[in-house]
């Protein structure tokens, strides 16, 4: 069995490319049933937080530069490795996560969703969340996006008591006109409404 402490550097992409025989998908699956199997074989009831974080990244890089189509390594950066009880591991990985968020949003958006959501509840850090929800609502365009992640960052201004910004994003998306969906519509205008009636009440 594989030991987490033993994951070999990762290869270069181009080597992977090279070595797929035309198939980058295939091998790239293959490339993440590899990484993986260092994590079910440490032996350990945290096998995740004794792997080496920098050379797991750089295979995750590797796999998904073979194949960026694929979803599999951001979902095991955003559902296993960030999931650590290892704050600095988990800064790291959904750092990675959000870099390759920047590289497609409209296909990566729900891996930085994941992260904005560690980000506020497990490292307890409202302004990294909000700077991930914040790029998640501006940078993808894809109309299926689910109004939930769209307006994560509104929810994240209220935690951080910032109900006047919080009050104008929410103007601002239903003034946009961007929301065909009438019940998304009340839904949002009905928030905005408890907003202003938060604010309304404060000294």
């Amino acid at each position: 069995a594989a030991a987490a402490a033993d994951l070999p550097p990762a290869p270069r992409a181009a080597a992977l490319r090279v070595a797929s025989f035309g198939e980058p998908a295939a091998l790239a699956r293959l490339a993440m049933l590899y990484v993986q199997a260092f994590d079910l074989g440490a032996g350990s009831t945290t096998p995740y937080r004794q792997l080496d974080y920098g050379r797991l990244m750089a295979w995750l890089r590797a796999i998904l530069d073979t194949d960026p189509k694929s979803q599999y390594p951001l979902f095991a950066a955003a559902r296993i490795y960030a999931e650590v009880e290892d704050a600095a591991r988990s800064r790291a990985m959904v750092a990675f996560i959000h870099q390759a968020f920047l590289e497609d949003p409209d296909r990566r958006w729900s891996a930085l969703a994941h992260a904005a959501l560690l980000a506020k509840h497990r490292l307890k850090d409202l302004a990294l969340a909000r700077r991930y929800a914040a790029d998640l609502q501006r940078l993808t365009t894809d109309p299926g996006i689910p109004l939930w992640a769209k307006q994560m960052e509104v929810f994240i201004l209220e935690d951080m008591n910032e109900l006047e910004a919080a009050k104008v994003m929410l103007g601002g998306m239903l003034a946009g006109g961007q929301l065909a969906d009438p019940g998304e519509r009340r839904f949002l205008q009905q928030r905005l409404e408890e907003l202003e009636r938060r604010l309304a009440s404060k000294p």
